[in-house]
């Protein structure tokens, strides 16, 4: 179970190593780690089981790679509401596309900020059209990524 309190949690060295480790591949054997870092094994395994409880460690996944199944396009969207009062019910809404990986609550000219994976541009506008229908949507503003030029989490 986490920790749902916002208290932060004090990382040493070798949570963070720990980190690093999984952030790079998710399948590390605790055997492979505790040898990197210098603990054993248990030890390695009770340091990952508490920064999951307290949060800091949220998921174990594999990503996929877009590209290798067909989503060539990755574009980013401002969505302007009517009401920020909307906002609920868009995100209820949103979660319902597929397509649509991030949504974002934001200060400054869009209410949202959405990246969202595509096929092609043909399947761009049929989500954007789709956008466009949600009740409260104004308007949208749409940015097409060119390339990522970094991809990684965060180093602490």
């Amino acid at each position: 179970m986490k920790n749902s309190n916002n208290t932060s949690y004090n990382l040493d060295s070798i949570d963070k190593e720990i980190i690093y480790m999984l952030m790079d591949n998710a399948k590390t054997s605790l055997a492979h780690i505790s040898k990197n870092v210098g603990i054993s094994t248990t030890a390695v395994h009770q340091r990952i089981k508490k920064m999951e409880q307290a949060g800091v460690i949220e998921n174990s996944i594999s990503f996929l790679n877009p590209k290798k199944i067909g989503y060539k396009v990755i574009s980013y969207i401002g969505v302007f509401l009517d009401q920020p009062s909307h906002y609920p019910d868009v995100v209820k809404s949103l979660k319902d596309i597929n397509e649509v990986v991030e949504a974002h609550y934001t200060t400054g000219n869009y209410t949202i900020f959405l990246k969202v994976l595509c096929k092609d541009n043909d399947h761009l506008m049929q989500i954007l059209s789709k956008l466009q229908k949600l009740k409260g949507v104004t308007r949208t503003e749409t940015f097409i990524s060119l390339e990522q030029g970094i991809y990684r989490q965060l180093k602490v």
